[in-house]
């Protein structure tokens, strides 16, 4: 792949999915504008492959003509934006913000107007799959945006993406995304739920996955969540549990939004929402460490049913 290197590339956001986004941009030949807020070592490595440090949001913008951002949420984009030397104050009018965080879109849509009114085009592009495709340049990835924006910014986003999806206007993807996630999650939820159930009634974890592994109910996000339950890799699936929370919040102000009565989102998010409150909101409470918390407030200790059911 060629670059088109009339385009200056500046990324936000260098954590897990971002630093090998980043990664593969830079080596596919973009200049490429990084900033890091707590965790150098991924900024340190991309200056290794040729990136830009710079010290602020602003500097980013200065120096980019589309500025990808992959963050936790909408509070943190609208402060990148808009805070003390953020993008907004850097910004050229023609330029492009493209944030592949997953956001609430009732703020996308007010960032998008509020940027065009300066001249500057927004996009929507948030993730599927895990830091793994991330670094092999092989995430999904769904995408709001106009079509002469969609037309630009897709050559960079193929160099990440294996998978990309233009599903509508701005705002779209991240609705999109919300619906994704609610669908993996729902499915987090209810294993999560079948597993401690099942253990209670005399079923191990490991009787559970020999009935599910290769049947009709199994799918890609099963076997990374039960490579974490009953496979020993308790990083098989790195998206946290407070992550989880704070999506399917954006999942129900969508639903207020909408009008529309949402039991079952409801119910899914209350799962997390549990578990956040006993102490899953930690970096290291990974979606398929569910089943521990739901087993806690059952009086079970889960992973001692794991141990047991290694026998």
């Amino acid at each position: 792949m060629v670059a088109d290197t009339k385009e200056s590339i500046g990324f936000i956001g260098l954590g897990l999915m971002g630093h090998g986004m980043a990664k593969n941009i830079v080596e596919k030949g973009y200049p490429l504008a990084v900033t890091a807020h707590r965790n150098r070592k991924p900024l340190d490595d991309l200056v290794g492959r040729g990136a830009v440090a710079c010290a602020s949001p602003r500097e980013v913008a200065e120096r980019s003509s589309i500025v990808f951002l992959c963050v936790t949420g909408s509070r943190e984009v609208e402060a990148i934006v808009r805070g003390k030397d953020g993008l907004k104050e850097g910004l050229k009018p023609g330029a492009v913000i493209v944030d592949c965080s997953t956001s609430d879109p009732n703020s996308t849509l007010a960032l998008a107007a509020e940027l065009g009114a300066i001249g500057v085009d927004y996009a929507d592009a948030p993730l599927s799959r895990t830091p793994k495709e991330a670094w092999e340049g092989k995430l999904d990835t769904m995408v709001g945006a106009s079509d002469a924006v969609f037309a630009r910014i897709k050559p960079v986003l193929d160099t990440w993406a294996g998978k990309v999806v233009h599903i509508g206007a701005v705002g779209d993807g991240h609705k999109m995304k919300l619906l994704n996630n609610f669908i993996s999650l729902g499915y987090a939820a209810i294993y999560a739920e079948a597993l401690v159930l099942g253990a209670k009634v005399g079923i191990s974890p490991q009787r559970f996955h020999s009935v599910i592994d290769g049947g009709r109910m199994d799918c890609g996000f099963y076997q990374t969540y039960m490579g974490s339950v009953v496979g020993g890799n308790r990083e098989a699936h790195r998206f946290t549990i407070a992550n989880a929370f704070k999506d399917l919040t954006y999942l129900e102000a969508m639903a207020d939004a909408a009008r529309l009565m949402n039991p079952v989102g409801n119910a899914v998010k209350n799962a997390f929402s549990g578990a956040v409150a006993t102490g899953g909101g930690r970096a290291t409470d990974y979606v398929p460490h569910l089943p521990e918390f739901v087993g806690r407030a059952n009086g079970m200790d889960f992973a001692a049913e794991v141990e047991k059911g290694k026998g």
